[in-house]
C-alpha cells in the first residue's frame, strides 16, 4: 500500500523557519549550480527586510511542509502599490514531485490579488528551469532578459509578469 504524504502550505510562525529559508537556499542552490555564498547573502537579506518590515495587509510568505518537515518557501512583497514581487521559491531536492512549487506560487498569486495587485513579476535565472514550466504554467510571461555575473557565475537574469487585470491568464489560477 502506498500512503501520500502529507503536505501543508502554512505561514512561516515557527521557530527557525526564517533561518531554514535562509540555509536552504544557500545549501540547494550551492549544491545544484555552484553558487557561492553571496546567493545566501541575497537571500538573507530578503528575509530579514520581510521579518523586520513587512505589510500584513499587502506582504506575505509560506512554508511548506511534507510530512512536518519544511520542505520549501516563497515570499510575496510589494515592489509598490500595484506590483507585487514573488521572491525566493525553493523546493527542496527530496520533496520534488509533489507540485509543492505550484501550490507556493499559486498561494502567491492568489494572495496578491487579495491585496489588490494588479501583476505579479519576479527575477529568476535560466538555470532554474523547472520554475519556469511553473512560472508559465500558471500565465507568467517572460518580459525581460540580461546576462550577469552573479553567485560565481555567468547567468542570464529572466524578468517574469503576470497581469492580474487579465481574466484570461487568470483560469485555474489559484490554491489547489
Amino acid at each position: 500500500m502506498v500512503v501520500s504524504p502529507e503536505v501543508v502550505i502554512r505561514a512561516p510562525d515557527q521557530p527557525g523557519d526564517l533561518g531554514w529559508v535562509v540555509m536552504a537556499h544557500g545549501e540547494v542552490y550551492a549544491s545544484e549550480f555552484g553558487w557561492d555564498q553571496s546567493f545566501e547573502t541575497l537571500v538573507a537579506g530578503i528575509v530579514a527586510d520581510y521579518a523586520t518590515h513587512h505589510d500584513t495587509s499587502r506582504e506575505a510568505a509560506w512554508i511548506a511542509e511534507v510530512d512536518q518537515r519544511r520542505a520549501g518557501c516563497v515570499f510575496c512583497v510589494a515592489e509598490d502599490e500595484r506590483t507585487a514581487k514573488l521572491r525566493i521559491l525553493l523546493v527542496e531536492p527530496w520533496a520534488r514531485g509533489h507540485r509543492l512549487g505550484a501550490r507556493l506560487v499559486d498561494e502567491c498569486v492568489a494572495f496578491a490579488r487579495a491585496a489588490g495587485y494588479e501583476r505579479v513579476r519576479l527575477w529568476t535565472n535560466s538555470p532554474l528551469l523547472a520554475a519556469a514550466r511553473v512560472y508559465r504554467a500558471r500565465g507568467f510571461r517572460l518580459a525581460e532578459e540580461e546576462p550577469h555575473h552573479s553567485f560565481g557565475a555567468e547567468l542570464i537574469g529572466q524578468t517574469y509578469e503576470l497581469d492580474l487585470r487579465d481574466p484570461e491568464r487568470l483560469r485555474g489560477v489559484g490554491p489547489r
